[in-house]
């Protein structure tokens, strides 16, 4: 599919730039040009129940096969993943058996031939793309939380993405959640994937998106989707506490209900102090992909 995407100010190359999202549930691919521009890109699912070889191979294979549609020489490539990710591996991805094991821009450079490769946190990579392209351009710190399969934060001071000491800052899925200590981790409360057990429990149809509009009306779906957005709500505050953010920024599939995003601008409002501004991105699903085109364009040198 071929469309017109937004670009970064200034071209880099006369060659072409790729970009590799990978997802839990879905892994998005893009060719763009030295701009940053996207010329083509494609999204097909990650399955991840079949493990991480066959995830990463075919989307290698549509990102040659894009490369070639589009035609010129790939002169660098950008790529999103879940988790912290090492030259050897890569920490904190369960979603997707095996994934841990990947060496993603080694992967990435034999396929492809390219040997500048930019691998980043797909949430990180949201937050260069909102930093360069979006919301956060004009507002500092930024805070950009990810409601998707699981649930990440990124932020943003300075015009950069804070990595953390260990390339593992923004990591709140692993927050402490409910119940006697140690709780629960909060992506067991709050993700696509914890909404999409809660919907079937309560025997609604359609998973999270399912429960999101039953909540719309009063009612059990209702009364325990709240549950969940309040337990989200409460590690929201200590971030926006600790970090003073001018501007929050939503991405992900589960960001997009009005009805989620409502309740969590009505629980920040209901306590903080200062209050930001909670935007939901205006790239929909593609602000990580966005992130890894500009991964890959910030890759090559600055013309003199």
């Amino acid at each position: 599919m071929r469309l017109a995407g937004r670009a970064v100010a200034g071209t880099r190359t006369d060659g072409l730039l790729l970009g590799i999202d990978f997802g839990g549930t879905k892994m998005a691919v893009g060719v763009a040009d030295g701009t940053g521009r996207l010329l083509a890109h494609r999204r097909i699912a990650t399955h991840a129940e079949r493990g991480a070889p066959q995830a990463l191979d075919r989307a290698l294979e549509l990102a040659a096969a894009l490369v070639a549609e589009v035609g010129g020489p790939l002169v660098a490539a950008g790529v999103a993943s879940p988790g912290v990710v090492r030259p050897d591996g890569i920490d904190l991805a369960p979603n997707v058996p095996g994934w841990e094991r990947l060496r993603l821009a080694d992967a990435v450079s034999d396929a492809l031939g390219v040997t500048r490769v930019a691998v980043d946190n797909d949430l990180n990579a949201a937050a260069l793309a909102e930093l360069r392209l979006g919301a956060l351009r004009d507002a500092d710190p930024g805070l950009v939380v990810g409601i998707g399969t699981g649930v990440a934060a990124a932020v943003t001071v300075g015009g950069r993405v804070l990595a953390g000491h260990r390339g593992a800052a923004g990591e709140i899925g692993y927050a402490v959640a409910g119940g006697p200590w140690p709780g629960t981790m909060l992506e067991l409360d709050f993700s696509g994937r914890a909404l999409d057990r809660l919907a079937d429990e309560l025997g609604v149809a359609g998973d999270a998106a399912g429960l999101a509009a039953a909540a719309e009306l009063p009612g059990a779906a209702r009364d325990a989707l709240t549950a969940r957005v309040d337990e989200l709500a409460r590690h929201l505050v200590t971030c926006c506490l600790l970090l003073d953010p001018q501007r929050v920024v939503l991405v992900g599939g589960v960001a997009g209900s009005a009805l989620i995003r409502g309740l969590l601008v009505d629980r920040l409002a209901e306590v903080l102090p200062h209050r930001p501004d909670v935007v939901l991105s205006r790239f929909a699903d593609d602000a990580a992909l966005l992130g890894a085109v500009t991964l890959a364009r910030e890759a090559v040198p600055a013309p003199r």
